[in-house]
């Protein structure tokens, strides 16, 4: 169930990302809000939204607030009078928060704890924050400071009490055509004319989702919130040799190696949370354990088997090549008509 946005005020951290860039799409398509505000510390990415054929006829209700997540009294100047807040700021590069551990967390973890801060203070009514696959089971700084992140929002209810702001996380897996996704590099590299394309291993999986899946799957979980939850989607998994594939059939594949903190295969769901999720048809919930409440979602909600786990290489539901290009095909086209 998706959340009425009509003549309500929301704000995207991270707003001119490529998940925030979508969400305003979706928004100004299908509401009549009163005000969508997107924070951010670029401006340059503003003025660029702001001249985007696709946002100017949005003009009246779109407001573009310069700021940090490091900056809590910054949030809490932007964060007056709004109702929604989707935390989707993050530095979300494994090797650069391998490089940078310091600013890694100066964004990820304090920047989580000043969003839900200034949430309190301003009296937002419900927050979601998007997570990421390696923030289960981390092995790398970046999704160690995810975990956190989801901790923070997870935990966030002790702080409110009974009562709004509502706080929880989406977590999901590779967004297909985002900054950092493996398809723009590909593309990078068949637009060079390279003959072959880099692998790290063949054996390698991973679990994928569109922009337009994404942010239909944050607008439903903001219907279904009620503080504290984890939410995951049911989306299918693809091993990294089948996207270079479908990319380009003609093309070679040579091995690289992992690069540090690379995961060969990710997960969703670990067997400890498994304890605390439910399933639903078409998504996970993994309850917070903190508050001792029952809860229930859907008719059909039942608990998952002792000992799940929602992996990339156990994942019942594959994408083939042939799929991936029929969705490549779809984005591109949506992208070229949204240009025009």
């Amino acid at each position: 169930m998706s959340i009425d946005f009509n003549d309500k005020v929301i704000l995207v951290t991270g707003g001119t990302g490529s998940f925030g860039k979508q969400f305003a799409k979706t928004v100004l398509t299908r509401f009549r809000v009163r005000k969508l505000i997107i924070f951010s510390r670029d401006e340059q990415k503003q003025t660029e939204m702001a001249q985007d054929a696709a946002f100017e006829p949005h003009a009246k209700v779109l407001r573009y607030f310069i700021g940090d997540v490091r900056d809590l009294s910054r949030l809490e100047m932007a964060f007056r009078d709004v109702n929604y807040v989707i935390h989707a700021a993050a530095l979300k590069h494994v090797p650069v928060a391998e490089y940078n551990p310091f600013e890694c967390i100066q964004t990820n973890v304090y920047g989580a704890e000043n969003v839900v801060k200034a949430a309190i203070r301003t009296k937002v009514q419900r927050v979601i924050a998007l997570s990421t696959d390696k923030a289960a089971s981390p092995v790398n700084l970046y999704g160690a400071s995810k975990l956190a992140s989801d901790k923070i929002f997870v935990a966030a209810k002790h702080i409110t009490g009974v009562g709004e702001p509502l706080f929880g996380v989406v977590r999901y897996g590779n967004v297909l055509g985002s900054r950092g996704s493996v398809v723009p590099y590909f593309s990078k590299l068949l637009a060079r004319g390279e003959k072959s394309l880099p692998i790290t291993d063949p054996r390698m999986t991973r679990f994928w989702i569109t922009l337009d899946q994404g942010v239909d799957f944050v607008l439903t979980c903001l219907g279904l919130l009620q503080g504290g939850e984890i939410f995951v989607p049911k989306i299918p998994s693809m091993k990294v040799t089948d996207v270079a594939k479908a990319m380009a059939p003609q093309l070679d594949t040579h091995v690289i190696g992992i690069r540090p903190g690379e995961k060969l295969h990710e997960v969703l769901i670990t067997e400890d949370d498994a304890r605390s999720t439910i399933e639903l048809p078409d998504r996970f919930i993994i309850r917070p354990t903190l508050y001792g409440e029952q809860r229930h979602y859907h008719p059909a909600e039942k608990l998952v088997a002792e000992g799940f786990r929602y992996a990339s290489d156990n994942n019942p539901e594959w994408l083939e090549p042939g799929a991936l290009r029929r969705l490549l095909t779809t984005m591109n086209e949506g992208q070229a008509a949204a240009a025009e």
